[in-house]
């Protein structure tokens, strides 16, 4: 055996290590103990074990001390005068193994012989050493998994951050801290969906494969299905597949999905993120603002009430209400250029954006000088939740128009931490209308725009069909989860992120159709 201190703490140990250590389960396995067992009935967690001997504690001294079962994976070992210590490691917690070499012969014999990283599991009486320390007298053990490969050094864990996110399961493992995280996020995605059930919005699932991709301007995946001869795409949003269901007869529905955007990568951006998408029937903008406080509020606090502490905390107040703020307002309070007072004069506002240092597409309208002024400008300083209003027609095809000035939507963001979180309006139901936007962005495709919105004649007859007014949302919860934990990039809360490959990295067997996995074994 290896020992407990054997093995180098690097985060990539030598392949001299693993043959030792595939040696000894070879030579386990020749004994007659199975290195990687099936099953071990446990009966408590780490944390229950412990709360086990502190109840005990306080009743009768009289009883048997509490017994427990107990699996982890051993993290640290030591031994001292006829003592074997381990330190059992499982989802709750910590809990010392010991075991004395005169008294339990067979327990102190089986942690001689581990190493850092096996999983076991054991039992015996539970009690506390004479520095007080609960742990568990071993009687019985046995080996459950035998690691072929030590984990990272355990006072230091993985430093390398691109290390940190190729290997986050060895990341997790040695710095339990960096779990917390993943757990609030998992609590945010209750809590959102608490809510939403709770206000009797139905769940949903639709396509991930599209033969349009719909619902946003973004650049799609493209695949292509052999036996349908199709040219596909994983989807860019929800929204469309939702409406029909709106459509449909269905008054209240959301989904909570996977979306892939075939765009750059940044501390702020993933190519495949999570998505919350909810529309409400005869709702309009009003109802929307007020959901998006609920739902935001309600992951706000969820997330708070994870205990422990991260190596981050929350910078941003989600604590509705918010602000509410015109675009336009915002762009004049921060640049000082009044795109409104000068609307009907597009060449000039241009002219006055690019000396700004405002990056244009060509022959802006006054809508795109106003959009490309905000987002490079304004959005990064909203630092504190504020609902941004009234996005000009050109950048909303899916948005109902303000039936007090058509030139803007009934649509609005909210923006927390100088990102967009959510983005939210009145639904367009008019076909007709729909019909004239899906041919502009068309007409901006043809030209070049990669992320202009496709013409989707699916869509427009289901439109056509009769869509109630409603009120639509999408959050990225990614996002909503950065802001919540104090994360400072979208890799830190997504826990298996795309990464640039690396030079070295095997590739990918060629696919030939020989697979069988649970999908084609369903079938």
């Amino acid at each position: 055996m290896t020992g407990p201190d054997a093995g180098p703490p690097a985060e990539a140990p030598s392949e001299a290590v693993r043959a030792e250590r595939l040696r000894a389960a070879l030579a386990l396995r020749a004994a007659g103990t199975e290195p990687w067992n099936v099953d071990f009935d446990r009966d408590a967690t780490t944390k229950e074990a412990v709360q086990r001997l502190v109840d005990h504690e306080g009743r009768d001294g009289a009883a048997p001390p509490p017994r427990a079962r107990v699996a982890g994976r051993i993290l640290a070992r030591r031994s001292s005068g006829g003592l074997s210590f381990a330190d059992l490691h499982d989802e709750a917690g910590r809990l010392q193994l010991i075991a004395e070499r005169d008294a339990t012969p067979g327990g102190y014999a089986f942690l001689q012989q581990l190493d850092l990283g096996d999983i076991v599991g054991a039992s015996g009486p539970l009690r506390r050493t004479r520095r007080g320390e609960p742990s568990l007298g071993v009687e019985t053990g046995v080996l459950l998994a035998k690691a072929l490969r030590p984990p990272a050094e355990k006072y230091h864990g993985l430093q390398d951050v691109e290390a940190r996110y190729r290997r986050r399961h060895l990341d997790l493992l040695t710095t339990p801290a960096r779990r917390r995280p993943f757990i609030q996020r998992s609590q945010i995605i209750a809590a959102l969906r608490h809510e939403l059930d709770r206000r009797r919005f139905l769940e949903v699932e639709t396509p991930i494969l599209q033969p349009i991709p719909g619902g946003g301007r973004a650049r799609p995946f493209a695949t292509h299905h052999h036996a349908l001869d199709q040219e596909l795409f994983l989807r860019i949003a929800l929204e469309l597949y939702l409406k029909r269901l709106l459509v449909a007869g269905f008054a209240r529905v959301y989904e909570i999905g996977r979306v892939f955007r075939n765009e750059g990568l940044s501390p702020r951006h993933a190519p495949e993120f999570t998505m919350l998408e909810a529309y409400q029937a005869y709702a309009g903008r009003e109802a929307m603002l007020e959901l998006t406080e609920a739902l935001v509020g309600a992951a706000a606090r969820a997330a708070a009430e994870v205990p422990g502490e991260g190596e981050t905390e929350p910078t941003v107040d989600l604590t509705p209400p918010f602000r509410r703020a015109r675009m336009a307002d915002l762009v004049l309070e921060t640049v000082g250029l009044d795109v409104l007072d000068r609307w009907d004069d597009p060449a000039g506002l241009a002219a006055e954006a690019g000396r700004l240092g405002v990056e244009l597409p060509p022959d802006p309208t006054s809508g795109l000088v106003l959009v490309a002024c905000y987002e490079e400008r304004v959005e990064r300083t909203l630092i504190a939740p504020t609902f941004v209003l009234d996005h000009p027609v050109e950048t909303s095809p899916l948005a109902r128009r303000r039936r007090d000035d058509p030139r803007f939507t009934e649509r609005f963001e909210l923006v927390a931490g100088g990102r967009e979180l959510v983005n939210a309006f009145a639904e367009l139901n008019d076909p007709l209308d729909q019909r004239a936007r899906f041919l502009e962005q068309a007409r901006l495709g043809a030209a070049g725009d990669l992320e202009a919105h496709p013409m989707d004649e699916d869509f427009l007859e289901a439109l056509e069909q009769g869509m109630p007014p409603a009120g639509g949302l999408g959050l990225g919860v990614d996002r909503l989860a950065m802001l919540a934990t104090g994360a400072g990039s979208i890799r830190d809360v997504i826990l298996f992120p795309s990464l640039r490959r690396r030079e070295g990295d095997a590739a990918l067997p060629a696919a030939d159709g020989g697979g069988r996995g649970l999908g084609g074994a369903a079938r």
